[in-house]
């Protein structure tokens, strides 16, 4: 799929489904007239529209004047969008690798208003998306079930983690955001997605429903800062080490399993 078909077949899931999501936008992916014509589709639909910074560079690779500016350059591409929304989530969820960076960015995003959009749900879709794009390459006619069957118990096998390290720590269900990207490999299997996820009792909601949630105005004490909000919650506690791996989510646990298979 190009681009323009890319976005329509994962606007057409949502809407078949009802379903209101979070785009959490990089300015630098819409500072074109392509990118801007797909972010309005996305806001007309009903969508929120997040800021993602401009460049997607990890706050931990950077300095806080350059991440903030970077931060500041993506507000003008996505503000006068109806679906426009203060949220902000950090590139690779890496939210500082020091206190007083995590804290200066902290208190440079309330004084402009933005609240954090966090991931509850973490995983490496990207990397599905990457080794099936390779093998697409290789071989126009490669069959891709086997991606899609991976990606569904990848995506199945994080909630389950995710839910019941909420339970753990919190002692109640939370409302979950689940971290899924822009690519192929979503256009291709939202819709089985979600329809997995229904066939296991899971009830599908809203962004917005989701964000109101108590839960999302906890601000971890951990460093390094980052990682899904349950995560870094039970990391905050110092009791689920045993559970814990760092980083949460990543292409190095994904790899392996999908070498054994051949993808």
């Amino acid at each position: 799929m190009d681009l323009d078909r890319r976005n329509a077949a994962i606007l057409a899931t949502l809407r078949r489904h009802r379903l209101r999501a979070a785009l959490f936008v990089c300015g630098m992916r819409v500072d074109n007239p392509a990118g801007r014509r797909h972010l309005r589709q996305w806001s007309e639909a009903g969508h929120l529209i997040c800021n993602h910074t401009y460049s997607h560079v990890p706050y931990s690779r950077t300095t806080f004047e350059q991440f903030s500016a970077d931060t500041l350059r993506c507000e003008p591409l996505i503000r006068d969008e109806p679906g426009f929304q203060r949220l902000f989530r950090f590139p690779e969820l890496k939210e500082g690798a020091t206190r007083e960076q995590r804290d200066r960015m902290r208190a440079f995003l309330r004084e402009h208003s933005y609240r954090m959009g966090y991931v509850t749900i973490d995983s490496s879709d990207w990397a599905i998306d990457d080794r099936l794009r390779k093998r697409l390459a290789a071989d126009p006619h490669a069959d891709v079930a086997p991606y899609r069957a991976f990606l569904l118990e990848h995506l199945r096998q994080r909630a389950a983690f995710y839910d019941d390290l909420a339970h753990r720590v919190l002692g109640r269900s939370i409302k979950h955001t689940l971290l899924i990207h822009h690519k192929l490999l979503t256009a291709l299997f939202l819709e089985d997605l979600l329809q997995m996820f229904s066939a296991r009792g899971w009830n599908v909601i809203n962004a917005d429903e989701a964000f109101r949630d108590p839960v999302f105005q906890r601000e971890p004490d951990i460093v390094p800062a980052g990682e899904s909000l349950v995560w870094a919650l039970a990391k905050e506690t110092g009791r689920y080490d045993t559970l814990l791996r760092y980083p949460g989510e990543d292409s190095r646990y994904e790899d392996p399993l999908m070498d054994e298979l051949g993808l």
